[in-house]
């Protein structure tokens, strides 16, 4: 009875997986063959991805800090690794949230990368998370490892904010707007007047969702199992 129970949550990590991958198929085919070519060319396309992995990115963020409060007030365990896994998923989608929009830039800016408001706020936002991990390591008591790192890993959220509602508030930034009014025109902006271009961006927002909750599943079994060998090594060197 128990293995039964104990395999129900692997069968539905399973099907999400299957689903996350083929989901990650399409979008990927709607943005390069179904969404119509952009005044900017085909280096456009990217757009759908990038904004697909900041949000991704960002609601990995978002459940790491709520798994840190929780660790806070209940200090479970569980709690912890949700964060770390939250975390490090975030930094994967954030960086290549970073990579394409340099990679866009370069023939749409003719740079790589400028200290725009956005750009730089993003890359803080990075490091202050890579930071996270560097504070983990650093720290050799697991209590109070988990501890800090619940703390920062509120703190570091604000970036997140900050990164997300920067271009509302900034009008010197030439980063796109791509949806609703703000301070400034923003050079290059994404008008997305087709509703073909609608739609592959909606579905590549809902597919980097369902990837990211797919991947904090599995980074948080394999933390789990880590943490359970490590404990038996202990008990083990206890002896």
């Amino acid at each position: 009875m128990n293995r039964t129970l104990d395999s129900a949550p692997n069968r539905v990590l399973t099907v999400l997986t299957v689903v996350a991958v083929l989901m990650f198929v399409m979008a990927v085919g709607m943005a390069l063959f179904y969404a119509p070519t952009d005044r900017q060319g085909d280096v456009q396309r990217l757009f759908y991805l990038h904004l697909g992995t900041f949000m991704g990115g960002a609601l990995a963020f978002f459940i790491g800090a709520i798994a840190s409060v929780a660790y806070l007030v209940w200090r479970g365990e569980g709690w912890d690794a949700l964060a770390l896994a939250s975390i490090e998923v975030g930094l994967v989608f954030s960086g290549f949230t970073i990579v394409s929009g340099a990679i866009w830039a370069r023939p749409i800016w003719n740079t790589w990368w400028t200290w725009d408001p956005r750009l730089t706020s993003a890359a803080i936002m990075w490091l202050a998370y890579a930071a996270y991990l560097m504070l983990r390591n650093g720290i050799d008591e697991p209590g109070r490892r988990a501890r800090f790192a619940a703390v920062y890993g509120i703190v570091a959220f604000s970036s997140v904010i900050f990164t997300t509602v920067i271009t509302r508030v900034r009008p010197d930034t030439i980063h796109p707007v791509v949806v609703g009014p703000s301070p400034q025109n923003a050079q290059g902006s994404f008008g997305l007047e087709s509703p073909a271009m609608r739609v592959t961006l909606v579905f590549n927002i809902v597919t980097f969702v369902v990837l990211t909750i797919t991947l904090i599943w599995h980074r948080l079994r394999m933390e789990s199992f880590s943490r359970r060998v490590q404990a038996l090594k202990m008990k083990l060197m206890a002896r």
